[in-house]
């Protein structure tokens, strides 16, 4: 089980924030394996940021006036934006929001849009970090997940971020998937390494449904997805993480100390965020909202001044189950007392359900909070379907 010390306690606390997610639905080609609400599209690109501007505005009492610590872009791709679009963004959020001074205002972004001149170019902005989509450094693997991209493409990106200022980077690898050998993924693993990226996010191959992936699967053209291969990877990702000083804060979440992506720790500490754009989902602590997934239907709403979402207020089941989810998974752990204080009696019954995950040494104890042990932590998901109410 993970120490907690001082240093990454202050880090917790930072992270009880209000954020903004701003969802960016163009991308250059589908990867096959994605089932974001995404097109391909680039025509009306113009209208649809003049939208998110908009409901920017439309939103502005969701958040009750609280401060702004993050900023998100994600998609989608949202480096096919040009930088004074991002800059008109982050400038109508700050001038409807109280921002904070250090707020993390990151942009997701592919290897291939972050030439010398768009990187110079986000330098202009108040974008402070970069969450770069590598994925693989392998050609053959990019060209099975239909990336746009290719593997020089993503070392020359990196390079090139740090060298223009930008410290604070973390790049996405996938593995589980039929051409990734043992030896491939030890490879990306140690790139990564060589590379000095302090914060990696590394995702296990999913097949969802209505991708090309699921299609491809269902044809028989392609293979399904191996559960013991992605195990075995997942089990060489923790122990090389560890052996590099890094931190496993959340299942597919690594950094070294200090390099928590505030963001995305807003969803699992349960933090307000509002969601800006077609698909964005919206949190309040009371109620969950989330827009329509059709750009055409959300810029037409926009236009006339209504935000297209449906809204539904959580229960106090929704809410502890939620906590449970979320909580579980990270390196904070399921605090008994945070869940009696949205239930009462609710830990003794929790505990209950959770002794066959202590009998399997899935989940240990300390204190009055929860962990996934290693072995856990590939049942991370089973694991907290039981122990929902």
């Amino acid at each position: 089980m993970l120490k907690i010390d001082t240093y990454t306690k202050y880090i917790y606390q930072l992270c009880q924030m209000a954020g903004i997610y701003i969802h960016i639905p163009f991308c250059k080609q589908a990867c096959h394996y994605c089932d974001f609400h995404f097109s391909t599209s680039p025509q009306y690109k113009d209208e649809l940021v003049q939208s998110l501007v908009a409901e920017i505005g439309l939103q502005k009492s969701y958040l009750n006036g609280e401060t702004i610590e993050t900023i998100y872009f994600g998609g989608g791709t949202p480096s096919v934006l040009a930088a004074d679009e991002i800059h008109l963004l982050i400038n109508t959020i700050t001038e409807l929001h109280t921002a904070a001074s250090n707020a993390e205002i990151t942009l997701e972004a592919n290897p291939d849009d972050l030439d010398a001149a768009k990187i110079k170019a986000l330098r202009q902005t108040d974008v402070n970090r970069l969450s770069i989509g590598i994925q693989s450094f392998f050609d053959e693997d990019l060209v099975w997940m239909n990336r746009a991209h290719r593997a020089k493409e993503s070392e020359a990106a990196v390079k090139r971020a740090q060298d223009a200022g930008f410290e604070n980077i973390t790049a996405d690898l996938i593995y589980g998937y039929p051409l990734l050998t043992d030896t491939k993924w030890k490879h990306n693993l140690d790139k990564m390494f060589e590379l000095n990226i302090p914060h990696i996010s590394a995702y296990s191959m999913t097949v969802e449904p209505e991708t090309a992936l699921a299609a491809f699967i269902s044809k028989k053209k392609q293979p399904p997805m191996n559960e013991q291969q992605s195990a075995a990877q997942f089990m060489v990702l923790m122990q090389a993480m560890t052996d590099h000083g890094f931190e496993h804060y959340e299942i597919s979440n690594f950094c070294r100390p200090g390099h928590y992506s505030r963001h995305n720790s807003n969803y699992w500490q349960g933090v307000k965020y509002l969601g800006i754009g077609p698909s964005a989902h919206s949190y309040n602590g009371e109620t969950r909202q989330w827009n329509i997934a059709n750009n055409a239907k959300y810029t037409k709403a926009i236009t006339t001044g209504k935000i297209p979402a449906e809204t539904e207020t959580l229960t106090e089941e929704n809410r502890l189950n939620e906590y449970i989810m979320t909580s579980i998974r990270t390196m904070w752990g399921l605090d008994l007392n945070r869940l009696n204080g949205i239930a009462k009696g609710s830990a003794d019954e929790l505990m209950t359900s959770a002794d066959e995950y202590f009998d399997k040494e899935w989940v240990t104890q300390k204190d009055n909070t929860l962990f996934l042990t290693p072995t856990g932590k590939l049942y991370a998901d089973h694991i907290a379907a039981g122990l929902f109410f």
